[in-house]
C-alpha cells in the first residue's frame, strides 16, 4: 500500500493494532503527525488540524499559516491549552515473554538501553526478541522505548521544577537539545512551553 516502508502515525489508542496489522509501516506513536512528502498522516482529529497548518506552513510560509490559524481560532503550534495534549499513560508490562525486559527498561530510562541488552534480559536472540516484542506490543522495541522516554519527560515537566537539562538526563535524552527536538516532534512545542501550558506559568 501507500504506507509500505514509510513512517506514519495514528491515534495512540490504535497504534498497536495498526502496527500489528501493517508490519511494513514504520508506526511512530509519539508524534502528532508524520510528513513523508507525498503522504501525510495525523494522530487524531485535533492533530489533523495541526497537520493542515503544517502543510500550509510548508507550502505557503509561516505568515500564511499564522493567518489561517487566527481565522480558525486555533493555536499555530498547539501552545494554547492543556486539552490539546492527550494523556498517554505508560503501558504496564503484561504477562508475556518480553514483559520482564520492558519492566527492566522502564527502571533504566535515564541510561542507554540497547536492543541487545533487552534481548538478553529475555534470554532471546535480537531477531527473536524483536519479533516477539512487536507481536506483544504492536511496535518495535526502539519505537516503544522512544515513546517511554517522551512520556517520562512529559511527566517530569508537568510534575516537577527540574531544569530542562535534568529532565533530559532523567528521561535518557542526554542533552537538553535532544529532548527539545524529540518533544517538538512529539507534541509540537519546546519543553519550556510545554511546562508553561501544564503548570499555568
Amino acid at each position: 500500500g501507500l504506507l509500505e516502508g514509510r513512517r506514519a502515525t495514528t491515534h495512540w489508542l490504535s497504534c498497536e493494532r495498526f502496527a500489528a496489522r501493517f508490519p511494513g509501516v514504520r508506526v511512530d506513536a509519539a508524534v502528532l503527525y508524520a510528513d513523508e512528502g507525498d503522504v501525510l498522516t495525523s494522530a487524531g482529529e485535533a492533530a489533523g488540524i495541526d497537520l493542515c497548518l503544517h502543510m500550509i506552513r510548508r507550502d505557503h510560509g509561516a505568515a500564511v499559516a499564522g493567518d489561517v490559524a487566527r481565522r480558525t481560532v486555533v493555536p499555530p503550534h498547539r501552545e494554547g491549552g492543556q486539552a490539546q495534549f492527550i494523556a498517554r499513560p505508560v503501558p504496564a508490562p503484561r504477562d508475556s515473554s518480553t514483559a520482564a525486559a520492558r519492566a527492566w527498561a522502564l527502571e533504566r530510562l535515564d541510561r542507554p538501553v540497547t536492543l541487545a541488552e533487552l534481548a538478553g534480559r529475555a534470554s532471546m536472540s535480537v531477531r527473536t526478541f524483536t519479533r516477539r516484542f512487536r507481536q506483544e506490543t504492536g511496535v518495535s522495541p526502539q519505537v516503544w522505548l522512544a515513546a517511554q522516554r517522551v512520556e517520562r519527560a512529559r511527566r517530569l515537566l508537568e510534575e516537577t521544577d527540574l531544569p530542562v537539562e535534568a529532565v533530559a538526563a532523567r528521561a535518557g535524552f542526554g542533552t537538553a537539545a535532544s529532548l527539545r527536538a524529540r518533544l517538538q516532534a512529539a507534541v509540537g512545542v519546546a519543553p519550556t512551553a510545554y511546562r508553561a501550558t501544564f503548570r499555568g506559568r
